[in-house]
């Protein structure tokens, strides 16, 4: 994607939830970002071993089933590697009603538990560059987006999406106070900002400042 960081993007079918494996340019550890349903996590951990990587982290921008299915999978045999999670949304790791899988007629619970907590305003490292925490919860109460200036990328989960946001009828959602984490957190970024959702295509601060019909400016 750029000269000091690499994305890659794998689509699980039945949501079309995007999870990415981030890796820096000369660093051999690599994050996950909201693993999904199998097969996607297999094939995650697949493209991390094909590259002579090994995962550092798996880092969660909310706990809704489509983000965190695949966590275990990821994580298997890998006990340094850390979980990253808002404490909001830490409790749905392991609650079929609170992740929306009991609605859909599933019970996935994640074994594995968080080792470090997502709060805004945290700045993670990966290799040579630093990423911050926003908070963008209103989709889910902990919901966080992940923000690398030097590369100029965000990951925003569910929060913000080409031309959509976020729903807001899901239990401890809450519309105005993702409208105005949107406005005040992402839209105030770079116009130039790559943006990664959790759901469809990438798109940028400046288009989604522009047309996108929930949160234009």
């Amino acid at each position: 994607m750029n000269e000091i960081i690499s994305v890659t993007c794998f689509t699980e079918a039945m949501f079309g939830e995007n999870a990415f494996v981030v890796a820096a340019k000369g660093h051999g550890g690599v994050w996950v970002i909201d693993p999904s349903f199998e097969p996607q996590a297999r094939q995650i951990r697949a493209h991390v071993a094909d590259q002579g990587k090994v995962v550092e982290a798996v880092i969660l921008t909310h706990g809704h089933v489509d983000h965190i299915a695949g966590v275990d999978v990821v994580l298997a045999g890998l006990p340094e590697a850390r979980l990253w999670i808002a404490a909001e949304d830490a409790e749905m790791l392991g609650d079929p009603q609170a992740n929306l899988s009991a609605p859909f007629g599933m019970a996935v619970c994640v074994e594995a538990r968080p080792t470090d907590l997502l709060d805004a305003g945290t700045v993670l490292t990966l290799g040579p560059t630093q990423w911050v925490a926003l908070d963008t919860s209103g989709h889910s109460p902990g919901g966080r987006s992940l923000y690398c200036a030097e590369a100029g990328i965000v990951f925003t989960g569910d929060a913000l999406f080409a031309g959509s946001i976020g729903r807001t009828d899901f239990p401890g959602s809450e519309h105005s106070r993702l409208i105005e984490n949107i406005r005040t957190e992402l839209l105030s970024l770079p116009g130039d900002t790559q943006v990664l959702s959790g759901h469809g295509p990438a798109t940028t601060v400046q288009k989604e400042r522009m047309s996108n019909p929930f949160v234009a400016e």
